[in-house]
């Protein structure tokens, strides 16, 4: 199993209403909950772990990783509100404006952590769970206590107008980013985390994760390893929007991980170009089909095509 640890919330998604009015829509979402959506859709056996609350948004989000096949047992429940993410949308790209205090997901505390069985293989950590207390230290305490035995990624998926304590924040990336064995960042994210993206890249690499990976947008993605850089282009799409397109990334990264076999630090640690390559495909193709939809909507395994690895096993 893949555990997904991080924000669930509900986006409100604008809408036309009828007079030219305009509205909002609610929509299950988060970074990491809509990863591990994408994850149960492609039929990978997935986890999701955060405080889920018993209102109405909730049960929402709750209902939503049911359908998707993701198992969300280690949850605990409360009576607090669900997180919103007011969502405005400019050009196919998305602008959030966030509603946390006291709701269920933030007020994860270090004491909720439950103990993972042996079924846990790899641990999905980010989102804006990373940025506020106390969730954010529950969330760094989980991946001490676990990571040094499971493959761990994390996709900070920094959203500058939340974070209210940049400094606390970025020593809270530094140490989890050094910690994990891959980490996923977007073009913004290095923006924001460095004026000097492979210098970066470079220190980052040096401090401990096997595998950065770094998507570009209409200019695809990049894998990056001690050894060198692969490169992929963007798949075909028309785009309708960008939301959940890098949690879409994510997980088909983590599912080609899963088919290949590769999912334990050795694997990722001594993983060859070509098996690179191969889940930096899968996650573009995987992508391609998110944008290709409203709001964070990503695919089914019955959507898109086989993956690479059991094309090979069929023809041979």
């Amino acid at each position: 199993m893949i555990l997904c640890c991080g924000d669930a919330l509900i986006d409100m998604l604008p809408v036309e209403l009828e007079g030219g009015q305009r509205g909002f829509a609610p929509h299950a979402g988060g970074a990491v909950f809509n990863t591990a959506i994408a994850l149960g859709r492609l039929g990978v056996e997935t986890g999701f772990f955060n405080g889920l609350s018993t209102d109405l948004f909730g049960r929402m989000l709750t209902d939503e990783l049911n359908a998707s096949g993701v198992d969300s047992a280690l949850s605990p429940r409360s009576a607090r509100p669900t997180t919103l993410a007011f969502v405005t949308l400019e050009d196919g790209h998305a602008s959030y404006h966030f509603y946390d205090e006291g709701t269920a997901s933030r007020m994860l505390e270090p004491a909720d952590l439950p103990r993972l069985g042996n079924n846990v293989r790899a641990l999905f950590f980010g989102g804006i769970s990373l940025v506020v207390e106390p969730c954010g230290s529950a969330f760094e305490d989980l991946m001490a206590r676990e990571g040094k035995a499971r493959l761990v990624m994390i996709d900070p998926n920094i959203r500058p107008d939340f974070i209210t304590d940049e400094r606390a924040y970025r020593a809270r990336l530094t140490r989890m980013m050094a910690g994990a064995d891959i980490v996923k960042l977007s073009e913004e994210d290095l923006a924001w985390l460095s004026p000097d993206a492979g210098a970066f890249i470079d220190e980052l690499l040096a401090t401990g994760p096997s595998i950065v990976l770094v998507t570009h947008g209409a200019r695809g993605a990049t894998g990056h390893t001690a050894r060198g850089t692969i490169s992929v282009s963007p798949r075909p799409a028309t785009i309708v929007d960008t939301v959940g397109a890098g949690d879409a990334f994510n997980a088909g990264f983590l599912e080609a991980l899963e088919g290949l076999g590769s999912l334990d630090k050795a694997a990722v640690r001594t993983m060859g170009d070509g098996d690179l390559r191969l889940c930096l495909d899968r996650a573009a193709e995987v992508a391609a089909v998110a944008v290709s939809r409203s709001g964070a909507n990503p695919p089914w395994a019955s959507d898109i095509s086989a993956p690479a690895w059991r094309r090979v096993a069929a023809r041979a």
